[in-house]
């Protein structure tokens, strides 16, 4: 008689707690307290740069600039010879999507001419920070290791010559004696009338690619030869080129010409930009 008493007092405390139960869910039965993790709030990535491969370096100069850059080539009547001087050599990089360059060097009756090239594609691995501004960061420490002098007040903040004109395309540019004596332009042990004229000065430059600058340095070649390096860095979105160009007179007595040299890399910095936006 007492376990028949005791089963429906059980039966009564089992529906009790089931009531209990499932009068903590939601009207539709579903749970109400959604687990932290499946709230999640989405930030967008920053945006890949426009480039994601790189031409080949040493096809990408023309042989008609290699022929203005580098006019010891014309001189070679070996056509072996001549075609591989076309040829160039590449550098040596670990990474082609990344980085590629190539150098070419040749003599002829009067000088001796280097030309390198190089192409470096920037990436970000911060999703907060794009491609394009990583390159901007990159190119900015390059141009500020230049140690470019600061235009006097009355040249113009950035050269605004066209890149196939004369590179004293800014008259109002006028001759300064207060550049600075650490300036890349001073580097010649023996300044005096080899000093590279104000308009001519190593100086941002304005309308190639999204920013542009060029250097100019006169150093002792040898013991009796200056060399001229003329470099030229710019950046389109999210690469980086670089050219330099050389020129080491045979003759002690000649000095090789800036404004000509300057022309020349500027010429052959277009042509590049021109590739990479066509």
């Amino acid at each position: 008689m007492q376990r028949k008493a005791y089963v429906p007092g059980i039966a009564a405390l089992l529906a009790a707690l089931l009531a209990g139960c499932t009068g903590g869910s939601g009207s539709n039965g579903t749970a109400a307290d959604p687990k932290p993790g499946d709230v999640s709030v989405n930030t967008p990535a920053a945006q890949p740069g426009k480039y994601r491969t790189l031409p080949e370096a040493c096809a990408a100069v023309s042989h008609d600039s290699l022929d203005s850059l580098l006019p010891g080539i014309k001189q070679i009547t070996d056509q072996d010879q001549r075609d591989t001087a076309y040829e160039g050599q590449a550098t040596l990089t670990y990474d082609t999507d990344r980085r590629v360059g190539c150098a070419w060097k040749v003599e002829s009756t009067d000088a001796t001419d280097h030309l390198s090239v190089d192409f470096e594609r920037v990436v970000s691995y911060d999703n907060a920070v794009s491609d394009d501004s990583r390159a901007q960061d990159i190119y900015a420490t390059e141009e500020t290791a230049a140690n470019l002098p600061e235009a006097s007040a009355s040249a113009t903040p950035s050269d605004t010559g066209s890149a196939t004109g004369s590179a004293t395309a800014t008259p109002s540019a006028t001759p300064s004696t207060s550049a600075s004596p650490t300036s890349s332009a001073s580097a010649s042990t023996s300044a005096g009338p080899s000093e590279t004229p104000a308009d001519l000065q190593p100086r941002k430059l304005s309308g190639l690619g999204d920013e542009a600058f060029l250097n100019d340095k006169l150093s002792s070649g040898s013991s009796t030869t200056q060399q001229r390096t003329v470099t030229v860095v710019f950046r389109t979105s999210n690469v980086i080129v670089r050219i330099e160009y050389a020129e080491q007179p045979t003759a002690s007595t000649g000095t090789p010409d800036s404004e000509e040299m300057q022309d020349k890399a500027r010429n052959l910095a277009q042509k590049l930009v021109d590739r990479f936006n066509g």
